[in-house]
């Protein structure tokens, strides 16, 4: 079994000219912070479908010249196992086809066109059982299975409702879900727990999903809501209006990450904005701790935020003490330890003449596996800082999460078997100040019953997950190889 998956972002587009192309690109760039590894568009235009994937950023317009139609769907990845494509995939056009998303299907309505942004955790099942019946699978990722258990079910009830209600019920994890069927249909779906987001968006004569709402913002749409968890959208190219269906229903789990770091903080998710739930988790630390610091700085820029909020309450100005390369992708979603770790010191820099002589209070929304706090940490101390206390807008990150962020595995989260004071020691803070849980909530708006927050409790909304994550704590494990890939 190969490993490879991802957490991405997702568009689906229609309209009644052949722009959508172009406006899916848009979107692909206001997303590009959920994927830097590739990225792909597929089109429709009545009679035929267009493609274009690529690996790396998502590149000029120019380069997805001549995809024509007014329907289509888009991709960028990053993938969240094992290697990510190497350089030799650059040259070897079938190796991308592999690695890139959207996914194509000849079969049935003409030929069917997916993408996805999450993770099933019974992928490897699922993969056996279709190997078993004959199904051939080309690709090493969850979306490449979704679409052929989808085109299954199709061929066999000719209902794009049954179909997906059917494949609800096999799938276990995250998924939000765009389609292009050669039927001119535009499907949408998301798992019934709403992990993922999905943003709806529709003016006169276009309509659009997208991950986020900074993809629609983009394209001048300011009409949205939302895809609900358990819900089907279609919207038909012949101009029917867009028909929503309730599907399935489950316990609510919406992934916390997304309000702490994932997301833009200029988009909205589920109603809440994301950008004032981070200022919120900054005036929460501030009420619950005490500091005697100079100056607040940022880690940028998921903490500028909350670092504002703080200063709100405290009084402490926030000044720019670190200072970000602009060409460097970011350092968490970079798939490999080494990476993230060479990266830090390309990525940041400490401004001197801010932080020399201070009591620096650091601001960042997480600590992952503390290899990069520590050497931020580090920086602000060689740039000359009295002292160095942190604080964290997200509580202890002690269990791996199955759903498609990237901690897969108890044994590289520094809090998994650590204290708060064993984790200060180890990053090399004067003090360090995590949020509480119910400080989280509070500032999401959401309660615990409706929010994803396996990673911090160890207590996960789906069956599989839970046996997994139980089964294999405490157990040595080999990193190169998700939880999820080893128990069956």
């Amino acid at each position: 079994m190969a490993e490879l998956r991802e957490s991405c972002g997702i568009v689906g587009a229609i309209g009644r000219d052949d722009d959508v192309s172009r406006k899916i690109w848009l979107s692909l760039l206001a997303l590009q912070h959920r994927g830097q590894e590739a990225c792909g568009i597929y089109t429709f235009d009545g009679q035929r479908f267009y493609h274009k994937k690529q690996l790396g950023l998502t590149g000029n317009v120019e380069q997805f010249d001549g995809l024509c139609g007014g329907i289509g769907i888009g991709h960028v990845r990053y993938s969240t196992v094992g290697q990510p494509a190497d350089r030799d995939a650059f040259a070897d056009p079938q190796k991308i086809e592999e690695f890139a998303q959207p996914y194509f299907i000849d079969r049935p309505k003409r030929g069917i066109a997916l993408c996805h942004n999450g993770n099933l955790v019974n992928f490897p099942q699922l993969c056996n059982e279709l190997r078993s019946n004959g199904t051939f699978l080309s690709a090493t990722c969850d979306a490449e299975v979704m679409l052929k258990i989808l085109a299954n079910e199709l061929s066999d009830s000719g209902n794009l409702e049954k179909a997906v209600r059917n494949c609800m019920a096999e799938f276990e994890g995250a998924y939000s879900v765009v389609a292009l069927t050669g039927n001119g249909e535009l499907v949408a779906f998301r798992d019934p727990h709403g992990f993922r987001p999905l943003c709806l968006g529709e003016n006169e004569d276009f309509v659009m999903f997208a991950s986020e709402s900074v993809a629609l913002d983009i394209n001048g749409i300011r009409n949205y809501s939302y895809v609900g968890p358990g819900e089907l959208v279609i919207v038909r190219e012949n101009g029917q209006p867009v028909r929503k269906q309730l599907i399935q229903q489950s316990r609510l789990a919406r992934c916390m990450f997304e309000y702490v770091y994932f997301s833009r903080p200029d988009s909205r998710i589920d109603g809440r904005d994301v950008y004032s739930v981070r200022i919120k988790l900054g005036r929460n630390l501030a009420r619950a701790y005490k500091t005697h610091s100079d100056v607040i700085v940022p880690v940028p820029d998921t903490a500028r935020p909350a670092a504002e909020g703080i200063s709100h309450e405290t009084g402490i100005p926030v000044l720019e003490g670190l200072i970000k390369n602009r060409y460097i992708a970011r350092t968490f979603i970079m798939p490999l330890q080494e990476g993230r770790e060479n990266a830090v010191r390309l990525k940041l820099n400490a401004v001197r003449a801010v932080v020399q002589g201070k009591n620096v209070l650091l601001v960042d929304d997480s600590i992952v596996r503390g290899t990069t706090m520590r050497k931020i940490v580090n920086l602000l101390k060689e740039a000359g800082a009295n002292r160095v206390e942190v604080w964290v807008t997200c509580p202890p990150i002690k269990s791996p999460c199955f759903y498609g962020i990237d901690m897969a595995t108890h044994t590289e989260l520094i809090a998994s078997n650590r204290s708060v004071e064993e984790i200060r020691e180890a990053v090399g803070a004067d003090q360090l100040c995590y949020q509480t849980i119910e400080g989280l909530l509070d500032a999401i708006g959401f309660s615990r019953e409706e929010t994803c927050l396996a990673c911090l409790t160890g207590e996960y909304p789906t069956t599989l997950a839970q046996r997994i994550a139980n089964e294999m704590r405490g157990k040595p494990h080999n990193q190169s190889v998700r939880y999820w890939e080893t128990v069956q």
